[in-house]
């Protein structure tokens, strides 16, 4: 049984992550946040045994694991310190603020022989999966065109550092979009070599943070990628496309942490309905990553594919803020 600790009371966990571990036969034995009334509290809503205000009280404990879901600009530093103690990481996206800082956590994770995860969700939903052996079996031909649309209403309880704290990592590009880049890639089989963006201040961001962008993607094989993403649309829907030479596959309301929406395939033959896998995103994400600690595979989104996910949304915030068409660098 793999025993861990969370590096964060937050939301995501309470909702999706200590459910989906214990599920998947792991142990939540401890909580850690910089407040320690909070970590308490939290430990006793959630059925925790212990809580603490201390990260090294933690990684001291006796736990195989963690997850991090703190604040953005803290990741790089728990990593590095959980690394050090010999902790298996699964990290919230994006891995860091900066290429640099990422690739210093998957360099002290492969050092230190611990398994380092990102925590890309969707990449698990059946709807993508769908979509994405569809494509590799050539049900559509040739990949032309995607289009993501990812423009949702952020709740007041999700809004905080997000959208008023730049240094903590805020704004939509490094929430939403970071997604995008990690499901085109899965879904697509490919990865984006350059970008152009637009971004908006809508009336929910302040202190010169973006609250929607939208923009082009380019891959490696010549397919562009449309994606459109929002804190401050209320009724816009999901959707996932991808246009082919000989079909077309679409997603409708695939961009969602719940294992909910449609896959529909259209040929010269008509529509057809895939179907879908019903499994939580999350409990097939640790399950994944539980069969990694065992030496049984890869975590469903390993650390290179978090350090793609970043790369590709810094080069469209880049975009954005210089108006021309940036690179996607990835150092690896």
């Amino acid at each position: 049984m793999t025993r861990w600790g969370l590096i964060g009371a937050s939301n995501i966990a309470r909702e999706w992550v200590i459910g989906a571990i214990r599920e998947t036969g792991g142990e939540v034995v401890s909580v850690m946040s910089s407040s320690a009334a909070r970590a308490r509290d939290y430990a006793a809503a959630n059925g925790i045994p212990n809580a603490t205000d201390s990260l090294d009280a933690l990684l001291a404990g006796n736990i195989d694991a963690v997850y991090v879901s703190t604040t953005n600009e803290l990741h790089r530093d728990q990593t590095l310190a959980a690394a050090k103690a010999g902790k298996h990481v699964l990290c919230e996206k994006p891995l860091a603020l900066s290429l640099a800082d990422a690739h210093r956590m998957r360099d002290a994770c492969r050092a230190a022989g611990v398994v380092l995860g990102t925590n890309h969700h969707l990449r698990n939903a059946g709807s993508h999966r769908t979509m994405r052996e569809a494509i590799a079996a050539g049900r559509i031909g040739t990949p032309l065109f995607a289009r993501v649309f990812h423009a949702v209403y952020l709740p007041p309880f999700l809004q905080g550092w997000r959208i008023d704290k730049p240094e903590a990592g805020g704004g939509v590009i490094l929430d939403i979009t970071v997604h995008d880049a990690d499901t085109l890639r899965f879904v697509l089989g490919d990865d984006p070599i350059e970008v152009t963006a637009l971004t908006q201040q809508g009336g929910m961001a302040s202190a010169g943070l973006e609250d929607a962008v939208m923009g082009v993607m380019r891959f490696k094989s010549g397919t562009l990628a449309q994606f459109h993403d929002a804190f401050t649309s209320k009724f816009a829907g999901t959707g996932f496309e991808v246009h082919g030479t000989d079909g077309s596959v679409v997603g409708r309301d695939v961009m969602t942490q719940k294992p909910t929406g449609t896959v529909t395939l259209r040929t010269d033959k008509g529509e057809e309905q895939l179907p879908i896998d019903g499994t939580n995103l999350y409990v097939r994400a640790l399950a994944n990553f539980h069969a990694a600690i065992a030496g049984k595979g890869q975590p469903s989104a390993t650390g290179e594919d978090g350090i793609w996910s970043l790369a590709t949304s810094l080069a469209v915030r880049d975009a954005a803020v210089t108006g021309r068409t940036a690179k996607v660098e990835t150092g690896l």
